[in-house]
């Protein structure tokens, strides 16, 4: 039925590593590799589990409750958990140290919540690890930048020319009063004003 599809949608256990699943370490450091999960209805003796390259697990934990924070289950020295999911986020991220060259590949954080009839999801991030850090491409930013500066130019030159345009319609303006005062005073005929051709009596006749 279309309305219990919906409900269990709503009520779907989601994993994320963040808006971005590629991370970039230097060798011989430490990396952080992120991972959150959500519930709607809350966990209980959760399970989430590290794999390296989708069969190695790295590191095991289990959370009773929303109360307790998670219990090593089984792990790697070299893998430190550093979330929390006694907070408002439920945090499962891991530290993995003194990165090697032999580390990069596909971490899979996976998680199965007995709660929800043991609804499982996973999320994978991808490591890079590389003998020195590259300089950003600056590139963009600059097009950007270049942009917006070119657009205030040419704001700027719009309200000049509007300010001149304006100032020389003014002139025009003032040019055309002055026409009409000086033409004040000429013959009003064709209005039959005083002093007008209309008014003026008929030569006498012989």
């Amino acid at each position: 039925l279309p309305g219990l599809h919906v409900f269990a949608i709503v009520f779907a256990l989601e994993v994320s590593v963040g808006k971005t699943n590629t991370v970039m370490a230097l060798n011989n450091s430490d990396v952080l590799l992120p991972c959150t999960f959500t519930t709607c209805i809350g966990f209980q003796d959760l399970v989430f589990t590290w794999y390296f390259n989708s069969t190695e697990k790295i590191y095991t934990g289990k959370i009773k409750s929303k109360a307790s924070e998670p219990v090593v289950v089984g792990g790697n020295p070299r893998v430190e958990f550093v979330g929390s999911t006694t907070g408002k986020e439920n945090n499962i991220s891991i530290v993995l140290k003194n990165v090697e060259f032999s580390d990069a590949g596909k971490y899979t954080c996976h998680v199965k919540n007995p709660k929800e009839k043991n609804a499982q999801h996973n999320a994978t991030i991808f490591l890079t690890v590389v003998h020195k850090m590259v300089e950003t491409d600056n590139t963009l930013t600059l097009i950007i930048v270049g942009v917006v500066g070119g657009l205030i130019g040419l704001l700027i030159l719009f309200m000049l020319v509007k300010r001149v345009v304006l100032f020389i319609i003014k002139k025009i303006q003032d040019g055309k009063k002055e026409c009409l005062v000086s033409s004040s005073g000429n013959d009003n005929t064709e209005n039959g004003l005083a002093g007008s051709k209309a008014e003026q009596k008929a030569p006498p006749k012989a």
